[in-house]
């Protein structure tokens, strides 16, 4: 919390994370300090904060110590806020948060099921306190775990306690954070690194952005318990350059607990040195893998090497280097403050804490959330996530990014842990979660991830380069109703000879999105090859618009709209589409009115209509 609510000091705490900072929220924040001064409510703070997590409900502001929580905030409604409720005490009802499933207005975020079902410890300042000021941060007992190790621990006991707490990593495999450490620290060395894998890259995936934006001191200060604990004196955050806020606040926060000797010489009068750099990265996806990584911050392009040597014995520039993903290093302030023990009380036996996952796709709730290992993915998707909205049927939903693997029905009771979503076909990654329901074309799904990841192969593999080319070729032509029943098996042949024979994760991974499709869908595939048709009318050149004799009231508004002139049709006359001309696009679908519906969108059945346009029907009364 923000030092004004230490004090129980009436504040307004106003998100400043990247997507309400697109929603105006700079602009909302500079309304409030007008309206208050203007109000003169002096003992109103008005302060910022990191993302609060709920981005589908942005911007988003909270009066506390009430806790009310407004939702879609916007410039004009500032005054409101500020005359009903700082003013005379009565808060803004049609700003309040509304559940999906019932419509129920619900004033204060502790009581929404987003919040109320989350445990949050890796995100457990994010939205509470402002991240550009270390005062809030220290507060919380921030930097207390690193003066802890440094006048009470040996490096050895720090790593100890990391093995016992259980915690693994928390950007892909799951490899146990302390034997890492306990690998890099027994190899010997003059110098040695620390470096923080900042490098987010999967679509729909912002959980390391907003926990540097949200709260970048405790990155720093358990990046600094790492590297204490492996013997290094040098530590890297490699962030990618599309994250300018997070950029931004990172070397704020460096800055800062330079000032205070959190960091640099002599920490906490200890002879423990570090020097924290912060290197932005070109985007690159495969970055995120380790050799990658230390390469690119060599200056060298981004490609993966064989493995041994491990960075632990060979990494940045020849050195012991040890590797850690942001979610990782911010969970390990909390071990040392709380203990292993209670860290290793959260979660599954062998799946220990919580983990950190963006949710997206077609859901109500989408956002940020944190949840305990073990939970069952229909809690998070039907009570934190809403549900699927519009009266939707669920399909699947794909965790671990694009090279997650996509679940069907079956499994939303399947427990979220790293060995169980393994054995699933999927994987826990680096943390993205994407629903999707009935209107979501599976084939196409997989296409689009595998087109992402062969985009981002850095190309010094075969079967990684040529590989996902010709399954994304083979794809293709499946969704562009030229697949061939040979091509499932093709498929599946070069799915498992990409995951044995690539170099790196990107490749050895790849291939999942396109296997979990084929072992889950397989109906969709058949019915791409052998019917030419999509089943969720996605694939464009599988669908056909018709316009309905019996409801086009020959208005005109499709013929206006089709930007090729496909549509011919008098006013008062049942308009025709030439299917020669149609280009597929869809502009007169969605332009027609909702109350005519009178447009048809087809994959695979033929719909009778004239040949010439006729004179409408009338619409019933």
């Amino acid at each position: 919390m923000s030092q004004a609510q230490t004090n129980n000091q009436r504040s307004v705490l106003i998100c400043q994370g990247t997507g309400c900072v697109s929603g105006k929220s700079i602009e909302i924040t500079e309304a409030f300090n007008k309206a208050i001064k203007d109000a003169g409510l002096n003992d109103v703070k008005i302060d910022l904060t990191g993302c609060h997590g709920f981005c589908e409900q942005g911007p988003v502001a909270i009066v506390e110590p009430e806790g009310i929580f407004y939702t879609h905030v916007t410039v004009k409604d500032v005054p409101e806020i500020v005359s009903s409720h700082l003013k005379d005490g009565k808060p803004v009802e049609r700003l309040f948060y509304k559940d999906p499933t019932n419509g129920q207005a619900i004033p204060l975020y502790k009581n929404i099921k987003f919040y109320s079902i989350q445990q949050r410890i890796i995100l457990r300042n994010c939205g509470h306190i402002n991240p550009e000021k270390i005062e809030d941060y220290t507060a919380l007992g921030g930097y207390e775990s690193l003066k802890k190790v440094l006048k009470e621990m040996t490096p050895q006991q720090v790593i100890d306690t990391i093995k016992e707490s259980g915690l693994r990593g928390r950007g892909g495999a799951g490899f146990s954070a302390g034997q890492k450490w306990q690998l890099c620290r027994d190899v010997q060395g003059d110098q040695k690194y620390m470096i923080c894998n900042a490098d987010e890259g999967d679509p729909g995936a912002f959980m390391d952005r907003s926990t540097m934006e949200g709260d970048p001191h405790t990155v720093l200060e358990g990046l600094a318990i790492a590297a204490y604990a492996i013997g290094a004196s040098e530590g890297y955050i490699y962030i990618r350059a599309e994250y300018p806020l997070a950029v931004k606040r990172v070397r704020l926060a460096i800055k800062q607990a330079e000032e205070k000797g959190y960091l640099g010489k002599n920490i906490f009068g200890s002879n423990f040195d570090l020097t924290i750099h912060v290197k932005e990265g070109a985007g690159a996806f495969v970055c995120g893998e380790e050799t990658a990584l230390m390469a690119s911050i060599e200056g060298k392009r981004g490609m993966p090497r064989s493995r041994p040597p491990f960075p632990a014995v060979s990494g940045l520039w020849g050195k012991p280097s040890n590797i850690n993903n942001v979610k990782t290093l911010a969970t390990v302030p909390v071990i040392i403050a709380r203990g292993a023990d209670w860290y290793n009380g959260i979660g599954t036996e062998k799946s220990k804490g919580t983990a950190v996952f963006a949710l997206t796709g077609k859901i109500a709730n989408s956002g940020l959330i944190e949840v305990p290992m073990g939970i069952k993915l229909r809690d998070i998707i039907y009570e934190i996530g809403g549900g699927i909205p519009g009266g939707k049927k669920f399909k699947a939903v794909q965790t671990g990014g694009p090279s997650g693997g996509c679940l069907p029905e079956e499994y939303l009771d399947r427990s979220v842990d790293y060995e169980s979503l393994t054995a699933a076909g999927s994987m826990m990654g680096s943390g993205g979660m994407v629903v999707m329901d009935e209107d979501t074309c599976i084939v196409d799904i997989a296409r689009y991830f595998l087109s992402f990841t062969q985009a981002e192969s850095c190309g010094k593999c075969v079967p990684c380069r040529i590989g996902t080319k010709q399954m994304l070729d083979i794809l293709e032509r499946i969704c562009a109703g030229e697949g061939k029943p040979e091509d499932l098996k093709t498929l599946e042949k070069l799915a498992n000879d990409i995951k044995s024979g690539s170099l790196c994760q990107l490749g050895q991974t790849a291939p999942n999105p396109v296997l979990t499709t084929l072992k889950y869908f397989m109906d969709e595939y058949k019915a791409h090859i052998e019917e030419k048709r999509c089943p969720a009318r996605v694939c464009a050149k599988m669908i056909d618009y018709y316009i309905l004799p019996d409801k086009c009231q020959g208005c005109g508004i499709c013929a206006r709209t089709c930007p090729v002139e496909a549509i011919t049709g008098d006013k008062r006359m049942v308009h025709i589409i030439d299917q020669k001309k149609c280009i597929k696009c869809g502009a007169c679908y969605d332009s027609c009115p909702p109350r005519f519906n009178a447009i048809a969108k087809v994959s695979g059945e033929k719909v009778k209509v004239p040949k010439e346009p006729i004179p409408i029907k009338p619409l019933a009364k």
